[in-house]
């Protein structure tokens, strides 16, 4: 698998992880073992929360499974292409309210990306595949997988052994490479939204 630093350039000096992670879709349709998924979600157990409180849950199905049917039926035709070779499908939530006094939780989404970003690094260290996905239906994935109210349906993602890019559409094989990003200047201002950024002297 490609490491994104091989192609990607950071303006100022960060973790080479940070670069090299990247969401390739091509995917062998190889099993990972139990172990090798909970070693993810160990990662993404130490994130930061809000009062600790950490409000992420996760739903998933391995492949061959009888949960594997609902979970991909969930996918857009577009993502079932290439999903279709996935180890492991997940779906993240977040509890909208604290538990130990039902108050509401204004960073839930938050503190569920980060658990997230931390499952998707230790997935990169595995030398898996993890990609996330909003294109699913959400309604269906509440239902199907009874999702109680008061959580948030976030994203899903799809976890594999690295596969040939040439098992993806021709269509899929030109995208297969890590992207750039914006400049820092297009994302971040000092003061206000939309202050100027200066450069320092």
């Amino acid at each position: 698998m490609i490491k994104g630093s091989e192609i990607r350039k950071a303006d100022f000096p960060i973790e080479p992880l940070l670069l090299d992670r990247w969401s390739p879709r091509a995917m062998s349709g190889e099993p990972i073992s139990r172990e090798e998924l909970m070693r993810l979600f160990e990662a993404a157990r130490w994130a930061p929360s809000s009062f600790n409180a950490q409000q992420w849950r996760a739903l998933y199905a391995h492949r061959e499974t009888e949960h594997w049917p609902v979970f991909f039926n969930l996918l857009v035709e577009a993502n079932k292409v290439w999903a279709k070779n996935a180890a492991v499908l997940v779906v993240f939530i977040s509890r909208k309210t604290f538990e130990y006094n039902d108050e509401p939780s204004v960073t839930h989404s938050y503190d569920s990306g980060a658990a997230w970003e931390n499952f998707a690094l230790q997935g990169f260290r595995q030398n898996l595949v993890v990609h996330g996905m909003e294109g699913f239906d959400y309604e269906r994935a509440r239902s199907e997988l009874r999702i109680p109210d008061e959580f948030q349906i976030e994203a899903m993602a799809a976890v594999g052994r690295p596969g040939s890019k040439e098992l993806l559409p021709e269509k899929l094989q030109k995208r297969e490479s890590p992207n750039d990003r914006r400049k820092l200047t297009e994302s971040i201002f000092e003061g206000p939204f939309g202050s100027q950024q200066k450069e320092s002297p």
